[in-house]
């Protein structure tokens, strides 16, 4: 059955507190919330480049990653809780490969701009960037727990990474590996819409524009 919100407004965060999907409130300046926060404006960010004119395959594979998303912020949401896999970071993957073949070699840096779509899509990239720096911070800050409360794994053990399982204080790896892989996708989406648009990826230059002296 699905989740129906009838109440938006709850008032139950008014003292600087919010609630994790596990029953247990955190102060809302906590590293993990830093890190649910990155992740859900990441999702919105994406929602704005998909109100973007885009290819159908970019608009699909956007929509999908917008979903899982979803899920990666559930995860950080409920501590101990696995929903990203190696299925969702192999996804990424090969999507990267199959968009990245389609694009010239880079012989230099790039900037971000282009077309407004390829714009967009180094915001995302910067964002996501945010996003992973904040879900390692969230990792130092909540060391791994021991014994009966992380079923046993010892610190430092390498997790289970299988979806539905529960760690505590324990970063799954592939929820890092995801937010890495898919800032690189963005930085190859970009290119490819620029591609898609007729424009040229706007090279880094060595030498400015003398123009702009005197």
């Amino acid at each position: 059955m699905a989740t129906r919100l009838s109440r938006i407004t709850t008032r139950t965060g008014d003292q600087g507190t919010t609630g994790l999907g596990d029953g247990s409130r955190i102060s809302k300046d906590a590293p993990r919330i830093a890190a649910m926060g990155d992740v859900d404006e990441l999702n919105s960010m994406l929602g704005l480049w998909r109100a973007e004119s885009l290819p159908a395959g970019i608009d699909a594979l956007l929509g999908r990653i917008q979903n899982d998303l979803f899920d990666l912020g559930a995860e950080l949401c409920i501590p101990g809780h696995v929903a990203v896999s190696e299925r969702h970071v192999l996804f990424l993957e090969e999507a990267l490969e199959r968009y990245n073949a389609e694009l010239g070699t880079l012989k230099e840096f790039i900037l971000p701009g282009g077309c407004r779509a390829a714009a967009l899509a180094h915001v995302a990239r910067t964002v996501c960037r945010r996003a992973e720096r904040s879900v390692v911070a969230m990792e130092a800050a909540e060391p791994a727990q021991t014994g009966d409360a992380a079923s046993g794994l010892e610190h430092g053990a390498e997790p289970c990474a299988e979806e539905g399982k529960h760690l505590v204080g324990i970063v799954n790896e592939p929820l890092k590996q995801y937010l890495n892989r898919l800032s690189d996708l963005c930085f190859v989406l970009a290119r490819a819409l620029n591609r898609a648009a007729g424009q040229p990826d706007v090279l880094w230059s060595r030498r400015p524009d003398d123009s702009l002296d005197g």
